[in-house]
C-alpha cells in the first residue's frame, strides 16, 4: 500500500518524536517522515487534529481457537484487535486442544496471516496445561511460540515451575505466570471484602495473588528466568514487583484497563460482565496499580481479552465464567482514565501499550516505534472523540464488555497493520 498521512501529531517515545509531521508509506513500509511532504501518486489521508502512534501490542489475549470458536476465532479476534488499534497480540494457550503441540501453533500462525495480523503465540508450559509434566518447549519454539504459560491456571508444583523456568531460560522464552493460588481463592467469585459480604458472594483474598507472585519472583531469582506476571491486581503485588526490580531481577508485569478503571464497588448489581479473574479489587488497590504503571513498576497494559457467549454470561453470578473482552475499548479507557484525568501523559501511555510490550517480547526493530524502512504498523487516534460503548459496535464475536454504556473520551480512527489500512472509526478526508 502507498499512502501519505498529512499533518498528524506523531507520538513515538522511543525516537522522541512528539510533533506534527507527515508520514509516507510506500509498498507497505515507512518511507519518509517529515514536514510538508509532497504526494507522488499515493493516496492522501488528511489527519490534522489526529495523533499517530506506533501500533499497539497486547501481551495477553484469548482468541479461543481451536476449540471454542463460538466465542472468538483468530479472524474475529484479529479484526477486533485492529479495530482497537492493536497490530499484534500474544495469544494464550488455554484452547482445546491446548497449544502444546507444533501442529496447533502452525494452524494459529497460518490463520493470523490470513487476516493479516501479527500474532505471537504463547505455548503451554506443561502438557495439556495440567501442571504435571513439562511441555516440549524446544519443539514449540521452533514452531513459533514467543512465551510459555499455563494461563488460566497457576502452576502449584514449585519444582515443576523451577524446571520450567530453567528450560525456558535455555531457549530465551518469556515465562508468563497467572498468579493465583486456587486453594486460597477457594472458589470465590469476587474480591473478598465488605462488598462481597454485602452481596453475599464468596470472596477471593488479595493473598491468593500475592502468595503466588512472591513464589514466582523467588524462582525467577533462583533460575535467572525472564518472568512476566499477568494481570496484576493488588497493592501488595505492586510492592513485591517493585522490590524485585530493585534487586535487579528480570521481572516484568502487566495490568488490565478494567483493573485501572473499576473497583469491587462496580460489582453491585451482580453484572456478570464484571466478573473476571483476578477480580476487581478496592479503590486502594486501583490507585496503587495506576501509580505502579506510571512509575514503571508495572511495565505495560494488557487486555486479558476473554470472550464468552451471551448464554454463558446470562447465568447467575456464582455460575457465570470469569472474563471480559477488552481489545476494542482498551486504548479509549486508558485515554479516559489516565491521560484526560492527568494521571499519565500520552507519551507514557503509548510507551506502556506499544514500546514496552515490544521490548518484553524482544520483537525486532520497528515494533513499538515508527521507523523509516520498517513495516508500517501505526495507529491513528482522535484523542477528543467522545463515545458510548455499545455491544452493537463490537467486531468481536462476543459482547461481554464491562464498559457497556460507559462514556469514553478518545477513539481509534484507523489502524495500519503490515502496511494495510484497516478500521476507519470516523470519516477522514482523503
Amino acid at each position: 500500500m502507498n499512502l501519505l498521512i498529512r499533518k498528524a501529531h506523531i507520538v513515538d517515545p522511543k525516537n522522541k518524536i512528539d510533533q506534527t509531521l507527515d508520514l509516507r508509506i510506500k509498498n507497505g513500509h515507512v518511507a519518509e517522515i517529515g514536514k510538508d511532504l509532497e504526494a507522488s501518486g499515493e493516496k492522501v489521508l488528511e489527519a490534522k487534529g489526529f495523533h499517530l502512534l506506533p501500533g499497539l501490542i497486547d501481551l495477553h489475549t484469548h482468541f479461543r481457537e481451536p476449540g471454542f470458536e463460538q466465542k472468538e476465532t483468530i479472524e474475529s479476534g484479529g479484526r477486533a484487535a485492529l479495530r482497537g488499534g492493536f497490530i499484534g497480540c500474544v495469544s494464550m494457550p488455554n484452547t482445546d486442544p491446548a497449544c502444546d503441540h507444533q501442529s496447533v501453533i502452525d494452524n494459529i500462525i497460518r490463520k493470523a496471516r490470513e487476516v493479516p495480523f501479527h500474532l505471537f503465540p504463547a505455548g503451554a508450559l506443561s502438557k495439556g496445561r495440567e501442571g504435571k509434566e513439562l511441555s516440549e518447549m524446544a519443539d514449540l519454539k521452533r514452531a513459533g511460540i514467543w512465551a510459555v504459560t499455563d494461563d488460566g491456571s497457576w502452576v502449584p508444583d514449585s519444582l515443576l515451575m523451577r524446571r520450567a523456568m530453567e528450560y525456558a531460560s535455555m531457549l530465551d522464552l518469556l515465562v508468563v505466570s497467572h498468579c493465583e493460588d486456587s486453594r486460597l481463592s477457594a472458589k470465590g467469585v469476587m474480591n473478598e471484602g465488605l462488598m462481597s459480604t454485602r452481596l453475599g458472594l464468596k470472596g477471593i483474598p488479595n493473598e491468593s495473588e500475592e502468595v503466588a507472585v512472591a513464589r514466582d519472583i523467588q524462582l525467577a531469582r533462583l533460575t535467572g528466568a525472564r518472568l512476566h506476571l499477568a494481570h496484576v491486581s493488588t497493592e501488595g503485588s505492586v510492592q513485591l514487583i517493585r522490590e524485585a526490580k530493585e534487586r535487579g531481577l528480570k521481572v516484568t508485569a502487566e495490568v488490565t484497563p478494567h483493573h485501572l478503571a473499576l473497583t469491587d464497588q462496580d460489582v453491585e448489581g451482580y453484572d456478570t460482565h464484571r466478573k473476571m479473574s483476578p477480580p476487581l479489587r478496592t479503590e486502594k488497590d486501583r490507585e496503587a496499580l495506576v501509580q505502579g504503571l506510571k512509575e514503571g513498576t508495572i511495565d505495560c497494559v494488557a487486555t486479558d481479552h476473554a470472550p464468552h457467549t451471551a448464554e454463558e454470561k446470562m447465568l447467575e453470578f456464582d455460575e457465570a465464567p470469569f472474563g471480559v473482552i477488552g481489545l476494542e475499548t482498551a486504548l479509549s479507557v486508558c485515554l479516559t482514565e489516565l491521560v484526560h484525568k492527568k494521571k499519565m501523559t500520552l507519551n507514557e501511555v503509548v510507551e506502556r501499550m506499544s514500546l514496552r510490550p515490544a521490548q518484553i517480547l524482544k520483537l525486532q526493530e520497528g515494533f513499538g516505534e515508527i521507523l523509516k524502512g520498517a513495516e508500517a504498523n501505526v495507529t491513528l487516534v482522535d484523542l477528543d472523540e467522545e463515545w458510548v460503548v455499545s455491544p452493537d459496535d463490537f467486531v468481536s464475536k462476543s459482547r461481554n464488555s464491562c464498559f457497556i454504556g460507559r462514556k469514553l473520551k478518545g477513539r481509534v480512527a484507523a489502524t495500519i497493520c503490515m502496511g494495510k489500512l484497516w478500521s476507519y472509526r470516523k470519516e477522514l478526508k482523503g
